[in-house]
C-alpha cells in the first residue's frame, strides 16, 4: 500500500468518524448497541435501515468497507467517475446514451463544449437581422450565455463538475417573468448573479423521462441506479443489484433516497418492480406497494424496455472494464429501452440498495469484493 493510499484511507476514516459524531443525537442508540455497531463496521444510522443482528450483519457491506475501501477498486481510473466532464468524454463511443454538454461556467465566463452538436450550435447562436447565425465567443458573460441557452432549450441542468448525491445541482427553466431554479423563482438579475458566481459547473441538456417514469412521479427526474461489477474470472460484467429511484413530495425536485425519495428494486432478469422503500425521516423506514405520493402501483409492475436497458448497460460496462465497479445513474427516455446516462459513481451509496437485501448474500458479489481487497473478513 502506497503512502497516498494510507493518507486516503486515514482521510476517509476520519470523515466516517465525523459523520457518526454529527448524527449521534439523531441516531440515538444505547451505548452498548452503538459499540456493537462500530465494532462491526457500521454507523449508527445503518441500524435503522438494515436488518442487523449477530448473524445477518455479515451479509451486509459495512459502512467502513463501502466508504474506506471501495473507493480503491477503480484505482487511478476513479478520475473518470469523479469528474463529470471526463466521464462525458469516456462515453463518446456511446453517443446516443450521452447527455449533451453545452459548456462550462468558470467564474463568470462561459466555455463552450461539444461544438459539433447541432443543438448546441443553435442554442448559443446569436440570430442576426437577416436570419444569419453567429457563434458567441468563448469569453462571453456566463449569465447571458446560459440565458440564451434557456431561451432555446426551455430547461437546463447546471451541475458541479465534481460531487454526487444530487448536491450542487440546479434545475433551471424559463418562465414568462423570469426563471425557476430548483423550484424557486428568480428574476433576470438574480439568475445572472447565481450563474456568474458558479465555478466549474457544466451546462447540460435536461433529459425528458419516459412516459412510465413520469407516471411514477412527474415532478422529479426518476433515475435507475444500476450497479455493475466486472468479473475477471469469468471475463464479463454482471449486475448485482439495480433499483428505480423516484421522487416524492418530500424529496422534490430530486429523487434522492436520503431526502425522502423512494427506492424500488428491479428484478435483474424480468424487470419486475418490488415494493417501494422510503425513509420517512432519518430513523423511520416504510414500505409501500404503491408510490406514497401518487398511488401509482409499483409492486409487480414490469419496467418497460428492461431487457434492452440491461443488455446495453452490460455492453457499456464491458467496454469500460478498466472501471470494474460503477454505480450508473440513467434515465429511461421512452418505454422501448432508450436511455441517457447521467453519471457514474465510484463508490455508490449502499443504503438505497441494501434496504432491499444484503449484497454479500450472493457468492459472486462477495468474491468480487474479496478479490479487490474490500472484504477482510
Amino acid at each position: 500500500m502506497t503512502v497516498r493510499d494510507l493518507y486516503l484511507r486515514g482521510l476517509k476514516g476520519r470523515q466516517l468518524i465525523e459523520r457518526e459524531l454529527a448524527g449521534r443525537d439523531t441516531y440515538d442508540r444505547p451505548l452498548r448497541r452503538r459499540l456493537w455497531l462500530w465494532r462491526h463496521g457500521f454507523l449508527s444510522e445503518s441500524d435503522y435501515v438494515y436488518d442487523l443482528d449477530d448473524g445477518n450483519h455479515r451479509q451486509y457491506l459495512t459502512d467502513v468497507e463501502r466508504f474506506v475501501r471501495t473507493p480503491r477498486i477503480n484505482g487511478e481510473w476513479n478520475v473518470a467517475l469523479s469528474n463529470k466532464l471526463v466521464f462525458h468524454w469516456l462515453l463518446s463511443q456511446f453517443e446516443r446514451h450521452r447527455v449533451p454538454v453545452y459548456g462550462m461556467v468558470r467564474d463568470g465566463t462561459f466555455l463552450p463544449l461539444d461544438d459539433i452538436e447541432q443543438s448546441r450550435t443553435e442554442a448559443v447562436a446569436g440570430i442576426a437581422d437577416g436570419g444569419e447565425t453567429e457563434l458567441r465567443n468563448t469569453n462571453a458573460d456566463a449569465g447571458a450565455e446560459v440565458r440564451a441557452l434557456l431561451e432555446a432549450e426551455g430547461k437546463l441542468v447546471l451541475k458541479w463538475i465534481k460531487g454526487g448525491g444530487g448536491e450542487n445541482v440546479f434545475l433551471c427553466s424559463r418562465t414568462d417573468d423570469g426563471y425557476v431554479v430548483n423550484g424557486v423563482h428568480k428574476t433576470d438579475s438574480e439568475f445572472d448573479s447565481l450563474v456568474n458566481d458558479l465555478h466549474e459547473y457544466l451546462i447540460t441538456a435536461f433529459v425528458e423521462q419516459s412516459a412510465f417514469s413520469s407516471s411514477v412521479y412527474p415532478d422529479t427526474t426518476n433515475t435507475i441506479r444500476l450497479l455493475t461489477m466486472y468479473d475477471d474470472t469469468e471475463g464479463e460484467a454482471f449486475i448485482p443489484i439495480v433499483i428505480l429511484r423516484a421522487g416524492t413530495d418530500r424529496s422534490a425536485p430530486m429523487d434522492n433516497f436520503g431526502q425522502g425519495g423512494i427506492s424500488v428494486e428491479i428484478d435483474r432478469e424480468t424487470g419486475a418492480l418490488g415494493e417501494a422503500v422510503q425513509l420517512r425521516n432519518e430513523t423511520e423506514l416504510s414500505r409501500h406497494a404503491t408510490h406514497p405520493s401518487t398511488n401509482r402501483q409499483l409492486d409487480g409492475v414490469t419496467l418497460p424496455g428492461w431487457p434492452t436497458i440491461r443488455d446495453r448497460m452490460l455492453e457499456i460496462a464491458e467496454a469500460n472494464r478498466q472501471l470494474p465497479y460503477v454505480g450508473w445513474d440513467l434515465v429511461p427516455t421512452d418505454d422501448r429501452g432508450a436511455f441517457k446516462i447521467l453519471e457514474g459513481n465510484s463508490y455508490p451509496g449502499m443504503k438505497s440498495l441494501q434496504c432491499h437485501r444484503p449484497l454479500l448474500a450472493e457468492d459472486r458479489v462477495r468474491a468480487f469484493y474479496r478479490r479487490h481487497g474490500v472484504l477482510q473478513r
